[in-house]
């Protein structure tokens, strides 16, 4: 049976391109295309929280986003199951969900949140940095084709994963300086007009906030089930770490003022600490933020085009709040910490070396100590060769970090500055 809930505005690609003759829906091609790209297979080996690779059971950007993804699945077979206006014939199709929630951290760089602030600080003066625009660029642009013109998404898909539309110049003119997070890069416009069938923004979503709240319900879908994850599962992570302790959440909830009385969040997390039940207390938690999910009604600008903007992810308030709340106590707590802070210095670290003798060799183009060494990869030095401007040759010294694994990066930056590390055997990437 077919699902009337996409059409044939949902299903489009930017090439125009059909899927007639494949088994597979639209959307299971677009999640399989994603699933077989390196740029997935290297989440593996990026940081989550804690450094991957220093203990086997911490998350790192891959498991967070199988988690994400099968919590996002569950919210889709939760929602249909309630029945109207859904039905076996006219549902949020999890593939759809899926694919968005696995590519969702795709543009992310090594080091965490402290490598994709530190890059966007580095290319300031060349349109900024951020993992949501990332993401988006490298499903358009950058992988699954050897030419370098992207997965051909379909419009539901990359809408799917546009948790901001609002350009970099566009949050720079709202916010006077140049924005931190939360944009997307101004060649992505046609991007962002294509996803949008061509519709322009109503002047009650300008630029900023107001625009970037502005989802499709898969994206809700996969936010909220992102939300989920970093809110629960990093929780198990700190406490398995000796970050979060009994201690540490009393001393926070007093200075915060929250309460940690029998049948609080924080009190059910302390209890779930004691009886070393960390791991049960999770699971029935994504259980519960599942079920707080629900749909209501919208009507938009583009709620007469497609059904994707027709509903809004509604989500219990009490749920909500608790989910900031455990966010708060694992920024502040764990975050925050010096262990922590003191990594992602040496992470920032590390990028910053990279970029600065990438950029003087290969965007400025000047000789390193008078002599014109070849640092990056055959495939990669060739592009940059062929780059057309300084702003072209710039972004793609950005992709070429910005790919890469957090060993990779501490491995290239030992190999650059460190004079006994390093072998003419070393694997490249």
């Amino acid at each position: 049976m077919p699902n009337r809930f996409y059409g044939a505005f949902d299903t489009e690609r930017p090439s125009g391109r059909a899927d007639e003759g494949d088994f597979r829906t639209p959307f299971q091609i677009d999640r399989d295309r994603v699933l077989h790209t390196p740029s997935f297979r290297r989440l593996q080996s990026k940081t989550q929280v804690f450094w991957s690779g220093e203990y086997d059971f911490y998350r790192t950007r891959l498991t967070h986003s199988l988690e994400v993804a099968q919590i996002g699945r569950s919210i889709c077979h939760w929602l249909r199951a309630q029945g109207d206006p859904l039905d076996d014939g006219f549902f949020i199709d999890p593939d759809l969900v899926e694919a968005a929630c696995l590519s969702h951290d795709l543009g992310h760089p090594p080091f965490g949140h402290a490598g994709e602030r530190t890059l966007n600080h580095l290319m300031a003066g060349w349109g900024g940095f951020e993992g949501n625009a990332q993401t988006l660029r490298l499903l358009t642009r950058r992988i699954f084709s050897a030419k370098r013109t992207g997965m051909d998404p379909t419009r539901a898909f990359a809408d799917a994963v546009l948790k901001y539309k609002s350009l970099w110049s566009e949050r720079k003119y709202v916010e006077k300086e140049v924005p931190e997070n939360h944009f997307l890069y101004d060649f992505q416009q046609g991007e962002l007009d294509w996803a949008l069938g061509g519709h322009d923004f109503p002047a009650e979503l300008p630029p900023g906030d107001e625009r970037d709240s502005f989802k499709s319900i898969e994206c809700q879908i996969m936010d909220w089930a992102d939300d989920t994850a970093y809110s629960l599962n990093d929780l198990s992570d700190s406490v398995r770490a000796g970050f979060l302790t009994i201690e540490r959440i009393e001393r926070w909830a007093e200075k915060r003022g929250h309460s940690c009385a029998d049948g609080s969040p924080l009190g059910e997390l302390m209890s779930a600490i004691r009886r070393r039940g960390v791991d049960p207390f999770v699971g029935k938690r994504i259980g519960r933020y599942i079920r707080a999910a629900s749909l209501a009604g919208d009507s938009n600008f583009l709620s007469g085009s497609t059904n994707r903007y027709r509903f809004k992810l509604e989500v219990d308030e009490a749920v909500r709040a608790e989910s900031k709340l455990f966010k708060a106590l694992a920024f502040e707590v764990v975050f925050l910490s010096p262990q922590l802070k003191q990594l992602e210095h040496k992470g920032s670290h590390l990028l910053r070396g990279l970029w600065e003798v990438l950029e003087k060799r290969y965007v400025r183009g000047e000789p390193i100590d008078g002599q014109k060494f070849q640092l990056l990869p055959e495939d990669a030095a060739d592009e940059l060769q062929n780059a057309g401007s300084e702003w072209d040759r710039a972004r793609l010294v950005c992709d070429f970090l910005a790919g890469m694994t957090d060993g990779y990066a501490a491995r290239m930056y030992k190999r650059l500055f460190t004079p006994d590390f390093g072998s003419i055997g070393d694997l490249v990437g």
